[in-house]
């Protein structure tokens, strides 16, 4: 569906996200490029991952300004669900196990979805875990007594000490036992791992494809809101620096083909992105 567009990055291969819905896929969103898309009279928008830190993040307006004019904007997994879960009262629709944590409020840190990952040429395939792949990989090893409640927590508190770079699990599993972590469940948890290992990021990302696959079946009518976004000098300011924001060319070049794998109302307030490396950070 060329009037359907999907940001994505890390928490998703582009091959699998294309197996469950035919739209044009782009690179990791940043500042402007979802209000930029307006040019091409989107229907839906789907936002997976997005960039952060080097690269300015997503505006919360700009995806205001989308659904004012009628436009369905998506989000689960990484920057996604971030936003969805700051925007939800405004209209975006959050899907997935990582947005209705952060909508409940049990995870409030954006390093929860923070990733390194590889450049656009190789895929942006994940160079480290995020956090919340690690507490739902945790849980379930937990369940299967494959560790104690006890030793999950010692992980746990390792992971969110790490730096997101860093959160690898044999740099995880080293941080554990130096805070004494029961060796024999660490070595049971380290053979258990390949196999157990949650990848909660990619199966949040797929049920928000297949929610908006099923959405689109209905041909729904554009969005409506029920608030007015107000047109301040400061808006006008960013839909202008939008036009000269580094990713314009980057999506231009992407945007209209079925390929693309570089990269008043007042929102709650959390900073969003994936971390590309080397490229700009990106949440995941």
């Amino acid at each position: 569906m060329s009037d359907v567009y999907v940001f994505l990055g890390p928490s998703l291969a582009e091959k699998d996200a294309r197996a469950e819905l035919d739209a044009v896929y782009l690179p990791p969103v940043a500042a402007g490029d979802v209000y930029r898309l307006w040019r091409r009279r989107p229907r839906a928008i789907a936002i997976v991952d997005g960039y952060f830190d080097r690269v300015p993040a997503v505006w919360h307006k700009e995806i205001m300004w989308m659904m004012e004019h009628g436009v369905h904007v998506f989000g689960a997994a990484g920057l996604g669900a971030l936003r969805a879960a700051e925007l939800d009262s405004f209209g975006m629709h959050g899907v997935g196990w990582v947005y209705q944590a952060f909508s409940e409020g049990t995870l409030d840190r954006d390093g929860e979805v923070a990733v390194r990952h590889a450049t656009a040429g190789d895929g942006y395939r994940p160079l480290s875990e995020a956090m919340v792949n690690i507490r739902q990989t945790l849980q379930a090893a937990e369940q299967q007594g494959i560790i104690s409640a006890v030793t999950r927590g010692i992980l746990v508190a390792a992971g969110t000490a790490l730096f997101y770079q860093d959160r690898i699990w044999p740099e995880l599993l080293r941080a554990a036992e130096a805070a004494r972590a029961d060796p024999a469940e660490l070595e049971a948890l380290r053979r258990w791992l390949p196999a157990g290992r949650i990848d909660q990021q990619a199966s949040d990302a797929v049920a928000m494809l297949r929610d908006l696959r099923t959405f689109l079946a209905t041909d729904p009518a554009p969005q409506e809101v029920s608030w007015s976004m107000a047109d301040t000098a400061m808006w006008e300011v960013a839909k202008r620096r939008a036009d000269t924001l580094p990713g314009r060319g980057r999506l231009a070049a992407h945007a209209g083909t079925r390929t693309g794998r570089d990269p008043a109302a007042r929102p709650r307030s959390r900073r969003g992105g994936e971390l590309p490396q080397p490229a700009p950070a990106v949440r995941g």
